[in-house]
């Protein structure tokens, strides 16, 4: 019986739905805002976390051992780990609510993380189109998404911390915290758009 092939592009799909499935999780967890239950979410995230990295050691695994691959090896590699920051970056987001001691949310990290909602799920519909990336038209539309989601997050983080500096001045740990949550918020995104970027390089190269 030959071989099946392994199926990049599935494989990359499902790590950008774990990508999601946190940016869910996150929302989730700052609308129920519950101190008390952070650590057990904390471990709940890094489950996904760390399932993505399995999926991750797959890939590579078989990048490693197959002859030959859809793309340039090279670029599934670059892709991959690409995809697993946007994993990383999502799950610090909670650990690092749990780590200062959260007590209560600071009302704009609410629309950054529907931001980060929003760029996950872009990504994740990029991905579905990046199977046919010779012939769809809608990556490039879906990668404009991506790319536009950022943009409003740039906007977003730079009035958060300006506002924070300007009206919470005598609250300097309330200031370290959430300039380092804004900050750290904001990556995820740009994580995103490193993806969607990766993404349209492959396609130009192959095409």
């Amino acid at each position: 019986m030959p071989r099946v092939k392994y199926d990049y592009f599935e494989a990359l799909e499902r790590q950008g739905a774990f990508a999601l499935q946190e940016a869910q999780m996150l929302i989730e967890i700052l609308k129920n805002f519950d101190p008390a239950e952070l650590p057990a979410r904390v471990a709940e995230i890094h489950e996904i976390e760390n399932a993505a990295d399995n999926l991750n050691h797959e890939i590579f695994t078989h990048i490693a051992t197959e002859f030959l691959t859809p793309i340039d090896r090279e670029d599934i590699a670059e892709l991959a780990l690409r995809l697993d920051d946007v994993v990383d970056y999502v799950e610090d987001v909670v650990q690092q609510l749990h780590m200062y001691d959260i007590q209560e949310v600071h009302p704009p990290a609410f629309e950054m993380a529907e931001l980060i909602e929003k760029a996950t799920a872009a990504l994740v519909g990029s991905l579905k189109e990046f199977r046919n990336f010779k012939k769809s038209k809608g990556l490039a539309e879906r990668i404009v998404d991506v790319n536009a989601i950022e943009e409003q997050a740039d906007k977003l983080y730079f009035r958060t911390i300006r506002d924070l500096h300007q009206n919470y001045v005598d609250t300097p740990v309330f200031i370290i915290a959430w300039s380092n949550l804004f900050q750290r918020m904001e990556r995820c995104i740009d994580a995103c758009e490193n993806v969607s970027d990766m993404m349209s390089t492959i396609a130009l190269k192959n095409t």
